[in-house]
């Protein structure tokens, strides 16, 4: 199947019903190129379908005929994602995250990437750009939304082939996160002798509002840590290309606190004083460590000095939490459904083989 010379395609765009959807599918209307075959916006809220407020599919202007609606009953972005490719027959299928927009060209280079891939590339990831506030440095939020530009894989905008996917089984929905979900996948894709390109296509990913207390709730991914530990080994962290973050330094700071308490509360005031000395020290740097690179501004600085003494117990206990749940967490079966034939991969490179 393809379209005017190009491999045919569907975008799944999971949501939970954001304001940001319609520019989403309005740049994707926009976007100059071959249109895709399908396009399947997945309502991911939770409760009857009924009692929701429609989606914009109106944004997608010559487009609509070709969109539908699915639900996926509020199961996360993982089950929303394979609810939408599922669904679709096209040979390729391109994940968009519903806050992103895609490129004046990006239907164009698109099908010129997906026209180009090698037999054996099974997926293919576009450019994520994210603005960043002019004349001032970014917030601690911020940064970590920047972060996505380096990321590999991420399902902001990813393409796959559909029978790649179903060899797999699609995402893994214990996943329950925009987190790591997209890792996992990709790591079992090249485990299974596939290679995973860079594309050129370009989407921006604006950094969505949210509160001062935004970094506690997303401690909640260390749970997510712990299953990639259980899947993919103590080594996941380097074939994923992901930043190691500090649990161990959480840890630390966090047991010198418990120790601190402990400590007083028998009596022994000196040593609960020193304990207590270095918690402050190790809260200390990791709130100058975010700080420091921000605007620096009253708010901010407040909100890191407060949030830095509440993460490490957080992270510690969502990675506690995350290793007793996926305890005994096996890899995710295979694919589900009548047997698709794939294409024989060639034998991968030395820099992009499989995953041992």
């Amino acid at each position: 199947m393809s379209t005017g010379g190009s491999p045919a395609y569907a975008v799944v765009v999971p949501t939970i019903g954001r304001a940001c959807l319609a520019d989403c599918l309005a740049s994707l209307a926009a976007s100059a190129g071959p249109a895709p075959c399908e396009v399947v916006v997945v309502d991911d809220r939770r409760g009857p379908a009924a009692g929701h407020a429609p989606l914009p599919l109106e944004s997608l202007g010559r487009l609509r005929p070709r969109a539908k609606v699915l639900s996926s009953g509020g199961r996360g972005p993982a089950a929303a994602r394979n609810t939408g490719w599922r669904a679709v027959d096209a040979p390729w299928v391109v994940f968009l995250d519903d806050d992103v927009r895609v490129g004046p060209m990006w239907r164009a280079e698109l099908t010129g990437e997906l026209t180009c891939a090698a037999a054996d590339v099974g997926g293919v990831q576009g450019i994520i750009e994210v603005p960043l506030p002019a004349g001032r440095r970014p917030t601690d939020w911020e940064r970590g939304t920047a972060g996505l530009a380096v990321a590999r894989w991420a399902t902001a905008d990813m393409a796959y082939r559909r029978a790649v996917l179903a060899a797999v089984g699609g995402f893994d929905e214990r996943f329950p996160r925009a987190f790591r979900e997209d890792a996992d996948l990709a790591l079992r894709v090249l485990a299974a002798g596939w290679r995973l390109e860079p594309g050129i296509r370009v989407i921006r990913h604006p950094v969505r509002p949210a509160d001062r207390w935004v970094s506690l709730r997303t401690q909640a991914g260390n749970a997510d840590d712990a299953l990639m530990l259980r899947l993919h080994g103590r080594r996941w962290w380097g074939r994923a290309g992901a930043p190691r973050g500090r649990l161990r330094a959480h840890a630390a700071v966090t047991a010198a606190g418990a120790v601190a308490a402990g400590l007083v509360l028998a009596g022994r005031r000196r040593a609960g004083a020193a304990a207590a000395l270095g918690w402050a020290l190790g809260t200390a740097e990791f709130a100058w460590s975010r700080i420091a690179p921000g605007p620096r501004t009253p708010h901010e600085v407040a909100t890191m000095l407060l949030t830095s003494a509440a993460i490490p117990p957080l992270a510690v206990w969502h990675r506690l939490r995350g290793t007793w749940r996926h305890r005994d967490a096996g890899p995710l079966p295979g694919a589900r459904g009548p047997a698709i034939v794939l294409p024989a991969p060639a034998p991968p490179s030395p820099r992009e083989g499989p995953v041992s």
